[in-house]
């Protein structure tokens, strides 16, 4: 005996999938266009970030007068440290947005 395929139910389930990419690429568009700015703790290094985690500048602030390379590597990595950080809390809070319509998988 063939099954009967409930088109209505395919046609429900082909929409959702199509709002589903479109608000996809929605968050991807917005992710990287939403961009941070961090500072090391010692204010030496600002680093941009997008929210999509591409690294858009750094920027040494000051002099490096008197400052071995060893210190402005380790400001340069705690800004990077922290701009990944930023754009990780600036996606979750765009996937938020973006998402708040949707339930959770892990639910």
């Amino acid at each position: 005996m063939p099954r009967e395929i409930d088109e209505a139910w395919v046609d429900e389930a082909i929409a959702r999938y199509r709002r589903i990419q479109a608000a996809q690429a929605e968050f991807d568009r917005a992710a990287a266009a939403v961009a941070v700015t961090v500072r090391s703790s010692d204010g030496s290094v600002e680093v941009d970030v997008t929210a999509a985690g591409a690294i858009t500048d750094v920027r040494i602030l000051g002099t490096l007068h008197g400052r071995t390379g060893r210190e402005l590597s380790e400001a340069v990595t705690a800004a990077v440290t922290a701009a990944t950080e930023a754009a990780r809390w600036a996606r979750e809070k765009l996937r938020a947005e973006v998402f708040a319509d949707y339930p959770s998988l892990a639910d």
